[in-house]
């Protein structure tokens, strides 16, 4: 299975992060959560992320108890509506034994690939956090994560991800430290690990997803050059206007010489995300803009997160509203529209 995994990670692939809908009680709203999970089949990803940052972290606190719900909703979806061939990623946090239970849980519901969350682990030594991972990575096939600490991550050195290349079962990275030279450090590390066949590489530069698609990156290691590829992304960012990324996913990996079509593409994208992610007030609004998009297109209610101070910031409506109007061929709003009350039965 292994095998197998790899290969179809390694033909790259948008998956998106899957977003939680909930109703103005802030309870879970099952017709919703289903269609949004259809809407990305329908949309042709690759795979779905759930229980990652979109999806709320505080669906684990036990007053909530989401975590189980959501991910069985997905599950059953993908099950229902899809191939066997579609990936299906769950974000595993916490602790080494809370991450090994989610692990187990997920495996048990179906999933491929746990995406391992270090955040909570901010004071471990590296040690510490490859023999973590390790013990993720006994429960199922698994994906390294580097996560922004602008967002709760922590700077993570070459020696981390040339350990953590040595593990068998992980299958990819994603990384998503909004900075160059981290993302080509983790490059570097699988390169000189020798695994860099085996090992998928996925962006989650949210400020970068295009340049991030396009770029080969060369190094010489043992006396040959080994270029590799970023070959696909595991993003919140596609968790919306998610047809036109596979259609950018599609056209980038197909090629073509007219680089400054795709630096204007990536321009135009990164200035999106920037409103949707709420950039300008340090990502505060990140989730509460994914569900503005979404609730414009009417696949959820409202905007409503777990956490009544989780909103849009002062401002960043209005940014919506910029990129909507500036970028009309980024959204897919006429593709929801024609299936959206088909998704929502």
């Amino acid at each position: 299975m292994n095998n197998e995994l790899q290969q179809t990670l390694s033909r790259g692939m948008v998956i998106p992060a899957h977003p939680l809908a909930l109703n103005a009680q802030r309870k879970l709203d099952e017709r919703r959560q289903r269609a949004l999970t259809r809407y990305y089949l329908a949309a042709g990803v690759g795979g779905i992320a759930v229980g990652v940052h979109t999806t709320q972290f505080a669906i684990r606190d036990p007053k909530i108890g989401l975590l189980r719900p959501v991910l069985e909703l997905a599950a059953a979806e993908v099950k229902k509506h899809s191939d066997s061939s579609l990936i299906m990623v769950a974000g595993i946090c916490g602790p080494t034994k809370q991450a090994v239970a989610e692990a187990t849980l997920a495996r048990e519901l179906g999933y491929d690939i746990g995406l391992v969350s270090l955040a909570a682990l901010k004071d471990e030594p590296i040690e510490g956090l490859v023999q973590h991972c390790r013990a993720v990575a006994e429960v199922f096939p698994i994906m390294g994560f580097y996560l922004q600490p602008a967002v709760g991550g922590r700077v993570l050195p070459f020696e981390f991800w040339r350990q953590l290349a040595e593990i068998e079962n992980l299958v990819a990275i994603k990384m998503a430290p909004f900075n160059r030279y981290q993302t080509l450090e983790v490059i570097r590390a699988v390169t000189e690990s020798g695994r860099s066949g085996q090992i998928a590489l996925y962006t989650g530069n949210d400020d970068n997803i295009i340049v991030d698609l396009l770029t080969p990156v060369t190094f010489t290691c043992n006396g040959h050059a080994i270029t590799q590829r970023i070959v696909g992304g595991l993003l919140g960012h596609w968790a919306v206007w998610t047809k036109r990324a596979v259609e950018q996913h599609a056209a980038v990996t197909r090629g073509g010489s007219d680089i400054q079509k795709w630096l204007k593409l990536n321009a135009q994208v990164t200035d999106a995300n920037a409103a949707f992610f709420d950039a300008a007030n340090g990502f505060h609004g990140c989730i509460a803009g994914l569900h503005e998009v979404l609730r414009r297109q009417g696949l959820l209610e409202g905007r409503w997160c777990l956490d009544p101070k989780e909103d849009l910031s002062p401002g960043q409506m209005e940014a919506i509203d910029r990129v909507y109007a500036a970028y009309p061929h980024l959204n897919d709003d006429e593709f929801v529209r024609a299936h959206r009350d088909e998704w929502l039965r």
